[in-house]
This record gives C-alpha cells, structure tokens and sequence, in this order.
C-alpha cells in the first residue's frame, strides 16, 4: 500500500483543492480523506506542502513512434506505401525504450495517445498507453482507441506530388468515403460474410466505441471531417482544429469535442498560419469539450502543462486548462472511466507538484503510475 500524505489534492472533481491524503492499494485509489492513519504496510509519500494532480494526459501523440535520438528509418509513425491502411496497429511500433517516455514521466505526464501520423487519408489504428513501462502490452489502457483519418496538406504532398490519388482534398474525401462505404456494406452483410481481416479493424468504429480522429487544421477541412462523419453515423475527433476558433459556433452544434495543438510549433505550412494558444479558449467559451495536444514530437511531450498555461494566458480559463491535461482529455479519449480525476476506484496515476503546474517555475516531485513511483526528482543542491 502507498500512501500519499499531506497534500493539497486537486481531484479535478471539483474545483477547488482539498487537504487530504490518498491511500492506493494494488494500483487503484481507495480512501481520500483527512488524517487517514499510517500503518507498518504502507509506505508513506509527503508530500506536505505540495500539490497533487491526476496524472497529465497527452490525447494526440506520436511518442514511442518517432523515436527520439533516433535517424528516419526510425521513423514508424506513416506506413506511406499505401493511402489507406487501417489494419495497421500503433502498438505494433510502439518503443517504450523510447527517451521520450522518460521527459513525459518527469513533467507528470502517465497517458497518452499514440498512433499514426498524417500522410494517409486512412491510417490506422491508434492506442492509449500508460508512459511507464518496459512493455507495450502492460501499459495499454485502451487498444485499438481511434481510427486515424486526415485532411489537407499532409495527404497531398505525400502522394500528390507523385501522381498519385490524392492529389486534392475532394480525393482525400472520396478515399474516406470509399473505404467507409465498403466497411459499412461489410457489417450490414451480418454472419453471411467471411470476417476479413481489414474490415474487422473497423468493428469498433462502427460500433461506437471508438472514434475517427481527424487530423484537420483548416476550416474547410473540419466541415469535411464533421460531414463524413455525420454520413456514416461516426464518432469524431477534431484534432490539431488550428482554425477552430473561426467556426466555433458551428463545432459546438456538431457535439463533437475538439483536441487542440501544437501551438508551440513553428507555423510551417499554409494550413497552420493562423495556429495560435487564443483558440483553447474561444473553444472552451463556446461550450467545446477541449483537450491539448503536442503532438509530439511536433512539440515536445514535456511542455503540455507548460502549453496549458500559454493557453491561460491567451484566454482559457484555468479550471478548464487543467481539465484539457485531465479529466476533459481522458473523456475525449474514452478513459475517464480510469483516468483523469483523482477518485476512489480509480486508477492510481498522479502528478504530485511544489506548485501551480501550468506556471514555468513550478516542478514536478514525484511521478505514480499505477500506484508505483514511476518517477522521483532528484534533490537539488544548496
């Protein structure tokens, strides 16, 4: 057992902080409360006088993929052989050796969403992991958790410039379109059809339980993505959705919650020249579930909090910036039934603090994942 003593505890439940202590026992939370009484079994975190978070999640991500330190052919994050390639599975690349893991444990970071970039119109399939572990297949949470779809520049360069389909956004559409068709007519065929292997990968979509995550930056391409979604009957996420704040409104009325980033990247595409952090919260005011995004490693993985606070700054308001790393993350990304809120039954994933994380002085002490100390701060010199 593990108990956490002392701290103020922010449970993104409420929000306000409480002084409480948290007791964890095989890897779920079990009691907070005051004054919890320590026993000869526990072993005992204090974390008096600091701050303590759900775990920070990260809901668009390619750690682990594109590995850093690593030359291109380690590279893993496009199979760009083919436009449309849902059978392929982020887990299947996934390095967990991969540095980056360790910088995302030492900015309180314990899940994410990994899967295939964006130069296909059809992906794949992505998953979310834990980012403590030696092995893929003990961090999954949720596998497969989205299919990955995406719209504009991305898909036309990598196969436009070379004659090939699409070299337009309306091919981009038709592609999408294409393959949901032959999915659906799949599924609606019932037992009569032989399971195939690269049509069962689209079972859960079809089924909603899990979404297309949409990779779109401008306008236009969000409406694309919101009505072939709306065709086909989907579940959808806008991801990266750089000119959201032009259409909010209209993103509001389509229900479906908007998963926003990297902002802190260089704005090196025409369809990225109106990035900007003020778009969190114009989303967030227009009644927008809103996650952030690094989309690493567009943006390292390690400045989320500090990606949050930016988004403060320019206008979000700081309850929902913590929930865009917390809670509103975890229910975008289908696992808030585990994660992003500290709370008895959960899993036992937190960030503990010495202060405000979304202000650039602020560290992290200790990092619990699945109720291990997945990562301790050294102690600095005097």
């Amino acid at each position: 057992m593990l108990l956490i003593q002392g701290g103020s505890v922010f449970t993104m439940e409420t929000k306000e902080g409480i002084h409480a202590d948290l007791l964890i026992d095989e890897g779920k939370i079990i009691e907070i409360s005051e004054n919890i009484t320590p026993t000869e079994r526990m072993e005992i975190i204090n974390a008096s006088g600091l701050r303590v978070y759900p775990g920070f999640i990260d809901a668009h991500s390619h750690i682990g993929l594109s590995e850093e330190k690593m030359s291109s052919p380690c590279d893993a994050s496009n199979e760009g052989t083919n436009p449309v390639t849902p059978c392929v599975r982020a887990i299947d690349a996934i390095d967990p050796m991969d540095s980056a893991f360790h910088n995302a444990l030492a900015a309180g970071i314990t899940g994410v969403m990994v899967g295939p970039g964006s130069a296909n119109p059809i992906g794949g399939q992505f998953a979310f992991i834990k980012t403590y572990g030696r092995r893929v297949d003990d961090m999954v949470v949720l596998a497969p958790s989205a299919m990955k779809i995406a719209f504009g520049e991305n898909p036309m360069t990598n196969y436009g410039l070379n004659g090939n389909i699409p070299s337009t956004r309306m091919g981009i559409a038709s592609l999408i379109r294409e393959e949901l068709t032959r999915a659906k007519q799949y599924f609606d065929g019932g037992s009569e059809n032989q399971k195939q292997f690269c049509m069962e990968c689209y079972r859960d979509l079809f089924e909603g339980k899990i979404p297309l995550k949409a990779h779109v930056h401008r306008a236009d391409d969000i409406f694309t993505a919101l009505r072939i979604a709306n065709e086909f009957g989907l579940g959808l996420t806008l991801d990266h959705c750089t000119e959201g704040h032009l259409i909010a409104d209209r993103i509001a009325e389509s229900g479906y919650p908007a998963i926003v980033g990297p902002s802190l990247a260089s704005r090196n595409k025409n369809e990225v020249s109106l990035s900007d952090f003020k778009t969190p919260g114009i989303l967030e005011k227009a009644g927008i579930l809103v996650a952030l995004t690094t989309d690493h490693p567009v943006s390292r993985i390690q400045y989320l909090p500090f990606c949050a606070g930016l988004a403060v700054k320019e206008g979000m308001s700081e309850w929902g910036a913590l929930r865009a790393i917390t809670i509103d993350a975890a229910r975008i990304c289908r696992v808030d039934h585990r994660l992003g809120s500290l709370k008895k039954g959960k899993d036992a994933d937190m960030a503990i603090y010495d202060g405000n994380p979304l202000e650039l002085a602020s560290s992290v002490k200790y990092t619990i994942v699945g109720g291990e100390l997945a990562w301790q701060a050294e102690p600095r010199p005097s």
